[in-house]
């Protein structure tokens, strides 16, 4: 099997108009496979913080405006997030991944990964991307972004859907063995 990405078919990126992770990776997902006619895995994905009642979420990327970097969405969010004690700075990342077989497909394969922890005072670390710097998963000391790359790609919210994604898959193939390399 050889894995296509939207950068191969030169596409531009759906709009992502839906109201939940779901229904944007859904669109995703039917934006692919309609511009391609092959079988379309696509993601949506955002941090959730309690204390903004589960934003960004779907407005991750977009927090701090349409054109925001990811500097400008951290500082935001800290701004935001200034001076909540510790116990009020919960957050978790939500990944949705969402794998079409066809345009029309009415089950589709649907899997989600959650990654807990909490916001720091302060962004911390240079590796990684988007929230990483200000997201401190629970367990750890550390940012997602001052985290060694292979304990995050283990880690991740991302990583927990694609698991998911896995073992769906191979309930529904048992005879095609499955993997997931770190």
């Amino acid at each position: 099997m050889r894995l296509r990405t939207l950068a191969d078919f030169d596409l531009p990126s759906p709009e992502e108009n839906g109201g939940s992770f779901l229904e944007n990776a859904l669109l995703k997902a039917r934006a692919g496979f309609s511009a391609t006619g092959l079988p379309t895995l696509a993601e949506d994905s955002g941090l959730c913080v309690a204390a903004l009642d589960g934003a960004p979420g779907i407005h991750s990327a977009r927090f701090a405006g349409p054109d925001a970097d990811d500097a400008e969405n951290n500082r935001l969010l800290l701004e935001r997030m200034r001076g909540l004690r510790p116990e009020e700075r919960t957050a978790h990342f939500h990944c949705c991944m969402v794998l079409l077989h066809r345009s029309d497909d009415p089950e589709p394969l649907v899997a989600q990964g959650l990654w807990s922890g909490s916001i720091a005072d302060a962004a911390l670390g240079t590796g990684g991307f988007g929230y990483d710097p200000v997201f401190i998963p629970f367990g750890d000391l550390l940012t997602a972004a001052q985290l060694e790359p292979e304990i995050k790609r283990l880690r991740s919210h991302r990583a927990m859907a694609i698991r998911s994604l896995l073992a769906l898959l191979d309930a529904l193939y048992p005879s095609q063995p499955l993997s997931l390399k770190a």
